[in-house]
């Protein structure tokens, strides 16, 4: 066996985000200072994936819930983007490079979660080339930097699953969520619209495009909130909202609702909404952000 230290290079730093660390820390800076801390700590939180010109200051509301003084291990389950994928797969890389700092993929947990044998192994190349959980670093290192030394992570790939295959990983999962010292951020955009999309759904009774759009992100957001897996599954069904990161989404719900059967109080609730454009006809198309946090109380 070799010792050699597997890296996964950041490989989306200079176009979707700054390469510069001085740069990109000052960004995510400001963003954070908008944010309000109104439900911190959270245990979860959804979070956008998109380049941070676009989405950068909806997501720090998420982040700006995180308490990095507990937390010890950030699980980011991501969607699959560009390979087809019915289950979820694990890094084959140690560390995961950042303009900021490296941070350390948890062997330990990635041991048990082989063990369940319900886990793949993705490529390097797949994971470099896929940017929905490479989005969160450099806001996980910029949310944990009071203690940098002190923390782990806990990438996963989730594919195309099946309602059944979401509550199976819900259920392997929900013993981390249980756990204080663990944070779950879920990436995912929301409604993609636009024929470059081919989702063209409106609501003419909403007034403009864009309005119909965020009656109908907001209509999936209020589901979530209610914490229940059937009815985000039925409204995803009804309307083909194209959330992009709807897969991880449906396993924190199922963790959540498995742990609610223990008695586990916890709330959902969405601080941010924002649209890359404002549709306003049928050549425009936007994509949607939404930020959000889970607590237990």
């Amino acid at each position: 066996m070799s010792n050699r230290v597997v890296c996964r290079e950041a490989s989306h730093a200079g176009s979707w985000y700054s390469a510069s660390g001085s740069q990109l820390n000052a960004q995510l800076e400001g963003w954070l200072s908008q944010a309000q801390p109104t439900i911190r700590p959270a245990r979860a939180i959804i979070a956008p994936h998109a380049g941070y010109t676009y989405c950068g200051a909806c997501a720090a509301h998420a982040y700006k819930q995180v308490d990095p003084s507990i937390t010890r291990r950030v699980f980011i389950l991501g969607p699959s983007h560009h390979v087809p994928l019915s289950r979820c797969a694990l890094s084959p890389a140690d560390i995961y490079r950042t303009p900021l700092y490296d941070l350390r993929i948890d062997q330990k947990v990635y041991a048990d979660l082989w063990k369940t044998g319900l886990f793949e192994r993705m490529t390097l190349q797949t994971d470099e080339d896929e940017h929905s959980i490479e989005m969160h670093l450099p806001y996980t290192a910029k949310a944990m930097e009071s203690h940098k030394d002190e923390f782990s992570i806990v990438p996963v790939l989730v594919g195309a699953l099946s309602e059944t295959k979401e509550q199976e990983y819900g259920k392997v999962l929900s013993k981390y969520l249980a756990d204080p010292s663990n944070l779950f951020i879920i990436s995912s955009d929301f409604c993609h619209w636009g024929q470059r999309f081919r989702y063209t759904y409106y609501d003419e009774s909403q007034g403009e495009i864009y309005r119909s759009i965020e009656h109908l992100d907001k209509m999936g957001m209020g589901i979530i909130e209610q914490l229940d897996p059937m009815s985000f599954t039925n409204y995803l069904k009804k309307y083909r909202n194209t959330i992009c990161g709807r897969h991880p989404i449906g396993v924190l719900l199922n963790a959540v609702a498995e742990l609610r059967k223990s008695g586990l109080e916890m709330n959902f609730t969405f601080l941010n909404y924002a649209q890359s454009s404002e549709c306003r006809n049928w050549q425009d198309s936007s994509v949607s952000y939404a930020a959000g946090a889970l607590v237990v109380h």
